[in-house]
C-alpha cells in the first residue's frame, strides 16, 4: 500500500492519523484512512467504521478521537465513487455504481490492508446510512467482527409510496438502457451541505457539527459528492428488498435512529430491530440524521452505548 493523503486540518482526528491507497480486486483504486488508539490506553480492539454515502474519512475524525480514547483504533473507508477513491462519472459530483456488490469488493480490499497493517482485534463495526447496508450484508456474508453498532441504518430508501413504482421502474429502465450514470430524478447534483442551511437542515441539530461539514467543504471540495445516478438508485433498490427478507444475524448490535430522521426510510429500521434477537434499538429523541455528529449529549450517549456493547463482546 501507498501513502495517500489525509486532511489532518480538517479532520479534526487523533494523533497519528494516516492514509493509504489500496486496489480493490476489480482494479479499483481506493483510499482508506487509519487512527490508532491513544497512546495511554490500553488496546481494546479496532474499529471498522462504514460511512455513509457522499461522505469521506475526514468526516469521521472527531469520531475516531473519541473512540482512540477508549482505547480502538479506527480503520473507515472512501467508498468507489466518493471522496478521493477512484469515480466513474464524467460528472464527478454523481454518486454511481452498478450494483452494490461492487461496494463488498470494496471491503475485502479493507480487511487485506487491516491484516497487512496489523490492527489490533477484536474487530467491531460501526456503519452509517449507506454503510449501514453494506455493513448488514457483510454480517450476513461472514464479516469477522464481535458486534455491530449502526447509526441511522439505510436498509430502505425513502420514497413516497405512490412514487415507489416509478422509482423502480424509471430506475430499471436507465440501468439497462444505457442511462444509468444520469443524475436521479429530485436529487441535486450539488453537495447537500453546500446549498442547505443550518435551520431545518437534515443532518444535525448542532450548529457547530454543521458548520465543521460546510468547512471541510469549502476547504476540500473534491471530497464532496452530489446526488446519486439512476444505476445507484436501481442498485441500492434491489439490495434493500434482498435484504428485508433476511433474518437478523446472529452478531450482538445496536442500532441508533433519531426520531426526526428523513432521510432513509426508518420503517424497514424499525422491523429489523424488532426481529434482531441481540439487537437494540435506541431511539434518539430530536435527532437528525447525524446521530454522531448530533448534539454533545447525543454523541456521549452514543459512544457511552457502543462501548458497553464492545465490552460486552470482547
Amino acid at each position: 500500500m501507498q501513502s495517500a493523503d489525509l486532511y489532518t486540518d480538517i479532520a479534526n482526528g487523533p494523533d497519528g492519523g494516516a492514509a493509504y491507497w489500496t486496489e480493490t480486486i476489480d482494479k479499483v483504486r481506493l483510499r482508506l484512512g487509519l487512527w490508532p488508539a491513544a497512546q495511554d490506553t490500553q488496546a481494546a480492539g479496532t474499529v471498522l467504521l462504514f460511512p455513509g454515502r457522499t461522505e469521506y474519512i475526514e468526516k469521521y475524525g472527531h469520531v475516531a478521537e473519541d473512540l482512540a480514547a477508549q482505547g480502538y483504533a479506527t480503520l473507515t473507508i472512501d467508498w468507489r465513487g466518493q471522496g478521493l477513491s477512484q469515480r466513474f462519472c464524467d460528472r464527478r459530483l454523481v454518486g454511481h455504481v452498478l450494483d452494490f456488490d461492487e461496494y463488498q469488493l470494496d471491503l475485502a480490499a479493507m480487511l487485506e490492508a487491516a491484516e497487512a497493517l496489523e490492527l489490533p482485534r477484536p474487530f467491531y463495526l460501526l456503519a452509517h446510512s449507506m454503510g449501514g447496508c453494506i455493513g448488514l450484508r457483510a454480517l450476513h456474508e461472514g464479516l469477522d467482527v464481535k458486534a455491530a453498532a449502526f447509526s441511522a441504518p439505510m436498509w430502505g430508501i425513502s420514497i413516497a409510496p405512490h412514487m415507489r413504482p416509478l422509482a423502480w421502474i424509471s430506475s430499471w429502465l436507465s440501468h439497462h438502457g444505457g442511462k444509468g450514470h444520469i443524475l436521479a430524478p429530485g436529487t441535486e447534483i450539488e453537495s447537500y451541505v453546500t446549498t442547505a442551511v443550518f435551520d431545518d437542515n437534515q443532518l444535525t441539530k448542532d450548529a457547530d457539527m454543521f458548520s465543521m461539514m460546510q468547512q471541510q467543504a469549502t476547504a476540500q471540495p473534491e471530497l464532496l459528492l452530489g446526488g446519486p445516478s439512476m444505476s445507484w438508485l436501481y442498485a441500492a433498490l434491489v439490495e434493500t428488498r434482498a435484504l428485508a427478507r433476511l433474518p437478523a444475524p446472529p452478531h450482538p448490535a445496536v442500532t441508533f435512529l433519531g426520531t426526526d430522521e428523513r432521510i432513509v426510510d426508518p420503517r424497514p429500521i424499525h422491523r429489523r430491530m424488532a426481529g434482531w434477537q441481540s439487537g437494540e434499538l435506541m431511539l434518539i429523541e430530536g435527532s437528525e440524521h447525524e446521530v454522531l455528529m448530533e448534539v454533545p449529549q447525543t454523541r456521549a450517549a452514543a459512544h457511552t452505548a457502543m462501548q458497553a456493547l464492545f465490552l460486552q463482546n470482547r
